[in-house]
């Protein structure tokens, strides 16, 4: 044998040992992956900084910690590696000092320590900046690095922390634990408010003395699922700009507001001024470089959360006037950052299951689009040639990515879950449109399972998301992994019908008023598509599953197909009108069902699953959590209940722990288990 034939050969036998050592997807994998949090990039564009949360599956918990990496090119590094862990890293202004959150002292503070801008390493010993009772969150620095800003839930009608902390101590000595409402939204997605209202707060930046900086009977900011802070500094003046929610029934209202106020110590000064006009919500307010204008993202009707999220710009530079730099772009504004010399803003909006990033100029003008892909989280690096922000795809979590402006190329910075991904095999996510109801063009998606054979038949796992205006797409869930789901010899078929996101407002709208109509056919119609197309999926082996609005359109499945070997239902609406007294968000089913069960009876009972039970036969699974306000576990109670009495095949897998979502690591493992052995059960070939 020659020598190059035998160098063929043994290159030929490594990767061919590679490919062996790879396996399907498993949960533990997913549990092994690092959580990638948002970009923030050091003043002088050298880094980048960002937490990463580790999860213990034997120690049931999650852990950040804080990392660096050169925007230049090279190796992340672990920062900090406590026990308790260390969140949300912010550099101060003259980029020597990182404030973050941590728990280490057993509540939630904010700390600073040194940075070394030259070689990216920590110095000195870390310094508690906040001792307050009520905790400390959602830190950001003051332009000129003396006072550092932040959130804590605190007694409106304590005037100090000493009156906080008295309150808490009594509360939690109390041998009753009762509680009297006077009003609505006294509990909201996983807990109850017990009183207490966020407030920001400013601290100096060495520590001392945190001061309440808007006080009163309100939230500031408002209650958020994540995403952009819902309140920032002016660059040149000691002024705030913050969202809050002052209407007199905060269950009703979407009506956010943006405001503006001087936060320096006085007395008698002018109160805060608003400035949006809108009746929707206005929010996640953010001044440009040079403090002449303050963007942020508005909705114009009352009442819908699900209304276009337009980017607005306000000039404080003469007389007040708000300009929509989107008005002619339909789609929804998600993260936004300025352009270093305060002339354009740089977006993502969701767009066909990606978010790209589009820009537009601050005197508006045509949107144009950059980069697609699955981005979220911008920022811009100080000389505004680069944009630095995550990415992720349905084959891998978030990490770190660059886009240089100049050159137009997107590069990764991260690679912080290499190691595990390149040990797993999976398939990528494969896109395809029909004609939907009313002959809408529908976007579908499909995963094949890991080995995947075109001669052969494969049952599938039919995924509809919840919202009902959310969507599917190049994405990564731990909720929801459509990898995952397929690793086990699956075809995923996941369908964004009628409702979904990233198609245009009116196909959004389109929902409203009309939960299991378009939307319920353009679900049985891409499947019906996705049939024909793929002659690979086995028809007669077909399980349909859902949460929150998906829960509710599997619920509504039961009664109107029995084409589906088996059904899950997560978090699902059963009963429409005993929802809408059991929620806290009233003005989500009054929009959705155009009212009241009152004023608009007929509606809700026309779109209430409960009304088709005697037609319920598929085999369900349900699962609800105790703490799950958005919808009651009583939804989940009685889907299960109904199907017993039917004697429907069924089970309920019930979170005394859990709200809406199941977060905790031991309880998503019993969740993936308990969920891919029921449709297992009803779906493997004996049971054709």
């Amino acid at each position: 044998m020659s020598r190059r034939i035998a160098l063929i050969v043994i290159l030929l036998s490594s990767v061919l040992s590679l490919a062996e050592a790879r396996h399907p997807f498993t949960f533990e994998d997913m549990m092994n992956l690092k959580r990638v949090g948002e970009p923030i990039v050091s003043p002088d564009g050298k880094w980048v900084a960002f937490s990463a949360v580790e999860v213990s599956l034997a120690e049931n918990k999650k852990t950040p910690h804080l990392w660096v990496v050169p925007i230049a090119g090279g190796e992340a590094v672990q920062l900090t590696s406590g026990q308790a862990g260390e969140d949300r890293p912010r550099f101060a202004p003259d980029g020597k000092r990182l404030a973050y959150v941590s728990a280490v002292d057993g509540s939630s503070q904010i700390w600073t320590v040194g940075f070394d801008t030259a070689t990216g390493k920590l110095t000195g010993d870390p310094k508690r900046i906040t001792n307050i009772s009520t905790e400390a969150d959602g830190e950001i620095w003051s332009p000129d690095g003396g006072s550092i800003l932040f959130v804590s839930q605190v007694y409106p009608e304590c005037k100090d922390d000493a009156c906080n902390k008295k309150k808490d101590e009594e509360r939690a000595n109390s041998k009753v634990k009762a509680s009297i409402f006077t009003r609505l939204f006294y509990r909201h997605w996983n807990h109850y408010y017990e009183g207490k209202r966020s407030h920001l707060f400013i601290v100096p930046a060495d520590g001392g003395e945190a001061r309440d900086i808007t006080p009163g009977d309100h939230d500031v900011p408002p209650f958020s699922l994540g995403g952009q802070d819902d309140y920032a500094f002016s660059p040149r003046e000691p002024v705030l700009a913050y969202t809050s929610n002052i209407d007199e029934v905060e269950a009703t209202s979407t009506n956010n507001e943006v405001f503006i106020t001087n936060y320096t110590p006085h007395v008698g000064g002018p109160p805060a001024k608003r400035l949006s006009v809108s009746k929707g919500s206005d929010s996640t307010p953010l001044f440009s470089p040079d403090g002449r204008y303050v963007a942020w993202r508005m909705q114009v009707r009352p009442g819908y959360e699900s209304d276009k999220f337009r980017l607005v710009v306000y000039d404080r530079g003469g007389p007040a006037k708000i300009t929509n730099l989107t008005e002619n772009f339909d789609r929804w504004v998600d993260s936004f950052v300025w352009s270093p010399d305060s002339k354009r803003l740089y977006f993502t909006a969701e767009d066909k299951g990606e978010s790209p990033i589009y820009t537009v100029a601050v005197t508006g003008g045509k949107v144009q689009e950059l980069v697609r892909g699955q981005n979220s989280d911008l920022t811009v690096t100080p000389d505004g040639k680069t944009l630095v922000f995550g990415r992720m795809s349905a084959m891998a979590p978030t990490e770190i990515y660059a886009f240089n402006l100049q050159e137009k190329k997107a590069t990764p910075l991260t690679h912080i879950n290499e190691a595990v991904l390149s040990q797993v095999t999976m398939q990528p996510l494969e896109s395809f449109w029909f004609t939907g109801s009313m002959q809408a063009k529908v976007q579908g998606f499909l995963i094949k399972p890991p080995d995947f054979d075109a001669k052969k038949k494969y049952p599938v796992k039919f995924l509809i998301h919840g919202g009902p205006q959310g969507a599917w797409g190049d994405s990564w869930s731990y909720r929801w992994n459509a990898e995952l789901f397929a690793a086990n010899g699956y075809v995923v078929i996941m369908i964004n019908p009628r409702g979904s996101t990233g198609y245009g407002q009116k196909f959004i709208d389109d929902i409203n008023g009309d939960w299991g109509g378009r939307a319920y056919l353009d679900l049985m119609m891409g499947l019906d598509y996705a049939e024909k197309k793929y002659p690979f999926i086995d028809k007669t082996r077909e399980c349909a599953l859902g949460a929150s609005y998906g829960g509710y359109m599997i619920n509504w499945l039961e009664g109107h197909t029995t084409r589906f070997k088996c059904l899950v239902s997560h978090d699902g609406m059963f009963n429409a009108e005993s929802a809408y007294g059991s929620t806290e968000e009233l003005w989500f089913n009054e929009w959705e069902f155009k009212g009241t069960p009152w004023t608009n009876r007929p509606m809700y009972q026309k779109w209430s699953p409960h009304t088709y039970a005697a037609a319920f036969k598929t085999p369900i699974l349900v699962i609800h959590g105790q703490k799950d306000y958005r919808l009651d576990v009583s939804e989940g109670f009685q889907m299960f209940t109904t199907v017993q009495r039917l004697k429907v095949p069924s089970k309920m897998l019930y979170f005394p722990d859990e709200g809406h979502w199941v977060l905790k690591p031991q309880n998503s493992q019993l969740w993936y288990k308990a969920v891919n052995e029921w449709v297992e059960q009803w779906t493997k070939p004996s049971q054709k």
